[in-house]
């Protein structure tokens, strides 16, 4: 059978990329350890978390399934339910508890969403052979790793040790930027909307005190702006209570599995359309297919902790890795986020492929782990400060446009 030259090359950058090499003795090849995957993989989340665990298993693929001297079993774990249609408090809590207790585990990778990071995050700290390490691609809530509501962090490490990494940046950021943004079109009045949990409520907090330091005046009250009910039939009379307001925006901060469409319907049905009163997401609303498709969204503002796929660096292991994944998928990844999803697993087995194959010594790894841009899948170095952070801080802003999301301009945060 012929070789396919792209292959080779990727899974000769890959195993660069995390420290590998391609030989192993016979000797080492005896233990296994696995990396398990923790995302929602019901509702709205669905579409993007099958695509990140394509991602990683493309990954793992490249690197012949190894780290170092070590064999890597990759398993899915999934934080949602059927009944909630998207992730579950009690689901993530179990979830944590089979980690710990899977004595072949090793590390994980996830959390999608901040509040069922909030739950495993000390289940996994506390684990007597670790702490048992996770590596978030899409965790973008502060209080995880700084000061933010009250005992944040410090609540989330009862040994007072940080096992918790992520991949992209934080929604201090985010809101920083998309109010920047906002004041870049010309904004000057926006009403804010939360959904009412962790994520949405962070960043519609961040967004709200940023526009306000930008002059923007904030129609909303509250620090986080208004709750929306994701269990409401239509949202008519908020957007008539709105539109008596005047506002230019509505940022939106959220995600879009919690009656995320009927939102924008309505937005759209009683404010106009979107050039006339503009709409600003957060990334909860990014890779979701259902949510491109609807002709409400044309014209709606995204940002993104990260970059977008078009704008990761050409001509290395980034541009090498979107190649792969088309090949052998026959379609690109969903978002963005699928693919820092393989950038937080090719840090998991940076640190793996150092270590003595112990949780604790994984944990310890982890605290040097610093892969080049040059050989990172999505193109920026993965390196982390103290707390856990990326030490990178790419905010992108996308526009819905023909259905797709489309780039509009990478943002440095002031």
């Amino acid at each position: 059978m012929k070789k396919n030259p792209l292959r080779v090359a990727i899974v000769a950058v890959a195993a660069a990329a995390v420290g590998l090499t391609m030989v192993s003795s016979p000797a080492s090849a005896n233990k296994t350890l696995v990396i398990a995957s923790d995302l929602p993989k019901q509702g709205g989340s669905a579409d993007q978390s099958a695509s990140t665990n394509k991602a990683i298993r493309l990954l793992l693929e490249n690197v012949n399934y190894r780290a170092g001297k070590y064999k890597i079993k990759f398993r899915e774990y999934d934080n949602s339910t059927a009944a909630k249609g998207s992730w579950d408090d009690a689901q993530c809590a179990k979830n944590a508890q089979a980690h710990v207790a899977a004595r072949d585990e090793i590390a994980v990778m996830g959390t999608y969403n901040s509040g069922c990071a909030k739950i495993m995050v000390p289940i996994l700290n506390q684990d007597p052979k670790g702490p048992m390490v996770m590596v978030s691609n899409a965790n973008t809530n502060p209080g995880l790793t700084k000061v933010w509501d009250p005992g944040e962090p410090a609540k989330f490490y009862p040994t007072g040790k940080r096992n918790y990494y992520r991949v992209v940046t934080t929604d201090d950021n985010q809101g920083a930027a998309a109010a920047q943004y906002a004041k870049e079109l010309g904004v000057t009045k926006v009403y804010v909307l939360n959904d009412r949990q962790t994520y949405g409520q962070g960043v519609a907090r961040s967004f709200t005190t940023n526009a306000k330091k930008q002059g923007i005046t904030v129609l909303s009250s509250g620090d986080a702006g208004e709750g929306w009910d994701e269990k409401a039939p239509n949202y008519e009379a908020l957007f008539t209570k709105i539109k008596a307001l005047g506002p230019d925006m509505i940022y939106i901060g959220g995600i879009f599995d919690l009656n995320g469409g009927q939102l924008v319907k309505d937005k759209v049905k009683f404010l106009g359309s979107n050039t006339a009163v503009k709409m600003m997401m957060p990334d909860g609303f990014t890779g979701y297919p259902d949510f491109l498709a609807l002709p409400e969204a044309a014209g709606a503002y995204l940002s993104f902790t990260g970059l977008s796929i078009d704008q990761f660096p050409k001509g290395g292991a980034a541009e090498d890795f979107q190649d792969q994944y088309l090949l052998k998928y026959g379609e690109p990844p969903t978002s963005s986020f699928s693919v820092y999803g393989a950038a937080a697993t090719q840090v998991l087995l940076d640190a793996i492929a150092r270590s003595n194959g112990t949780r604790k010594d994984v944990f310890e790894k982890m605290k040097t782990v610093n892969i080049p841009a040059s050989k990172s899948v999505v193109g920026t170095q993965l390196k982390f400060d103290k707390n856990g952070d990326i030490l990178s801080k790419d905010i992108t802003v996308l526009i819905v446009k023909d259905k797709t999301e489309t780039f509009v301009k990478k943002l440095t945060v002031k």
